[in-house]
């Protein structure tokens, strides 16, 4: 019998290494101060071995405080429970107004400078909801992957050679599919591109073999868990290098104030999804293709904690004063080869309008506010789903956008099927100005006539009008918007002439090797032509005017 007291405390000692060793292979939890899930695993770590002793003792309820190794134990537990509200305490903004109003550098800026006006190959036209649909239909015509592999639901937005794209990895499509293909990895992943709706399934030579999919040690949270097993992770984003290759970037939370408060971003890491190799940089240092080391959902408490907490903790809860918000709902904007995250900020006192609007980069946090009041996002998508109530069109959330200087709305407008339909400008002051269109040139067309009629802007006088005479080259006809013009060259001059045939629809007449006068506004890829007539027989449309007028004055 006493041989085996040491054996059965052995077995003890075990089964408690175990039972630790399988919780923190399942939970992945990190061992670091500023973690709240760090004080969790200290209390298991007291509560195991007290049941155990517990149990071993046959100690019962009212016997506990009269045990001298329970109340050890019990002592322990208090004194890690204190330490953690305290540190909760000495971490929260009721004491650390000012720190956490300064966590975020704001600087006020200048729309039409800041945010230049995008081609239409570079606006994002697809939100998540639509592209996830386009990289189901995209898998479901793969016939020989479709029925081992499904597309994964991340679909991180990035700026991938100059144009927005989403990116997805593709996952398992059951625990027997993970069996049959785990040795050769995942063989590709889905790039859409947001601007033309353009969807590729992109094959590698080397398997994707650490995934959110995976199981074990190749579990993506695993591996960067036992990688470094005291860094506190953020949300994780799929991304492809210049390259095309796909990494995961882990951003790395830093903590500013106290032990849980004044949370940020100090390092992000960088882990090929293919061979697993990762790599830590610190936030200054992180490479330009990386699009996101902060989350949208960060930066927008960070600015929440800019514009509430100027006057203080107990300002913000009562009187409120110089109190400013973000709204409900962000989208992203490629600047510059970067994504920045938008969103509106309006009172926090409730005002059915905005003040202004913030625009926050995702990779460096750099921050930019616009003074500029107008509608909310809400109130601009119910302008747009208005103009289409009979076509039962849903608004997507607005994306900013910088037409002819104006700040504007940009919202697609989706069917019951999910699928983009209709595209809507409404202006972010004035938005009872509202553009429809089924393109994205049709609508930016109407929405300019808009602001033109209602004074929003005003004509810009044109350059004097110059004139060209010849014999006709060559001619073809184009379709713009459903709209037909002719491109002219003529004998001897390079440059292009477009004569839209809704304004001169004698042009139908002509062809190669007719005499030809034309008065033209210069472009500088096509001149667009404002006067046509046949040479020696029909003048300018200026002349014609000079003409017309003199003859009313005699």
């Amino acid at each position: 019998m006493k041989q085996g007291k040491p054996i059965k405390k052995g077995w003890l000692v075990i089964m408690i290494l175990a039972a630790l060793a399988l919780y923190y292979y399942m939970a992945l939890p990190v061992i670091n101060i500023h973690a709240a899930e760090t004080w969790v695993f200290l209390v298991i770590l007291i509560i195991l071995p007290a049941g155990f002793y517990g149990r071993k003792k046959r100690i019962g309820i009212r016997e506990i405080r009269q045990d001298k190794g329970m109340r050890v134990f019990g002592g322990i537990f208090l004194a890690v429970v204190a330490a953690y509200l305290i540190g909760s305490l000495l971490s929260s903004p009721i004491i650390n107004a000012k720190k956490y109003q300064k966590l975020m550098a704001v600087e006020k800026g200048t729309f039409s400078k800041d945010v230049e006006e995008l081609s239409f190959d570079k606006i994002p036209l697809l939100d998540r909801d639509t592209a996830e649909i386009l990289g189901d239909r995209k898998m479901g015509s793969m016939v020989d992957m479709v029925s081992q592999f499904e597309a994964d639901n991340i679909y991180s937005q990035i700026n991938y050679k100059g144009n927005p794209v989403r990116v997805t990895p593709l996952r398992y499509a059951s625990w027997i599919k993970w069996l049959t293909n785990r040795s050769e990895g995942i063989p590709a992943y889905i790039r859409i591109n947001m601007a033309d709706q353009t969807t590729e399934l992109v094959k590698l030579e080397k398997g994707i073999r650490y995934t959110t999919s995976e199981h074990f040690n190749r579990n993506i949270y695993r591996h960067l868990r036992f990688a470094h097993p005291t860094y506190i992770y953020g949300e994780l984003s799929f991304e492809i290098d210049e390259r095309g290759v796909p990494y995961w970037i882990a951003p790395v939370k830093k903590y500013n104030i106290g032990l849980f408060g004044g949370e940020t971003i100090g390092k992000v890491v960088l882990c090929n999804a293919i061979t697993g190799e990762t790599k830590t940089y610190a936030i200054d240092k992180v490479p330009q293709w990386v699009d996101r080391a902060y989350s949208a959902d960060m930066l927008v408490k960070l600015f929440d904690y800019h514009g509430t907490l100027k006057h203080g903790f107990f300002n913000s809860i009562l009187s409120q004063k110089d109190c400013l918000e973000t709204t409900d709902g962000y989208n992203y904007l490629a600047l510059d080869d970067d994504v920045w995250m938008y969103t509106g900020v309006t009172s926090v006192n409730g005002d059915q309008s905005n003040v202004g609007f913030v625009l926050s980069n995702q990779r460096t946090m750099e921050t930019k506010y616009y003074e500029v009041e107008g509608a909310t996002e809400s109130a601009a998508m119910s302008s747009a789903e208005g103009q289409v109530q009979h076509l039962k069109y849903q608004a997507t959330f607005p994306l900013l956008l910088n037409i002819s200087d104006e700040p504007t709305y940009f919202i697609a407008l989706k069917d019951e099927a999910g699928l983009v339909k209709k595209y809507a400008m409404v202006n972010v002051q004035k938005y009872q100005i509202v553009a429809i269109g089924d393109s994205v040139s049709q609508c930016q067309e109407e929405y300019l006539s808009l602001l033109f009629r209602d004074g929003v802007k005003k004509e810009e006088p044109k350059g004097e009008a110059e004139q060209a005479s010849g014999t006709i080259e060559a001619a073809a006809a184009v379709v713009l918007d459903g709209n037909t013009h002719y491109y002219l060259t003529l004998q001897g001059d390079d440059r292009i002439y477009d004569v839209a045939v809704q304004e001169f629809p004698e042009i139908i007449r002509y062809q190669a090797g007719s005499p030809v006068t034309l008065e033209y506004q210069p472009g500088e890829k096509v001149n667009q032509v404002t006067a046509l007539g046949e040479t020696g027989q029909e003048v300018s449309q200026a002349e014609t005017e000079k003409e017309q007028t003199a003859d009313k004055k005699e």
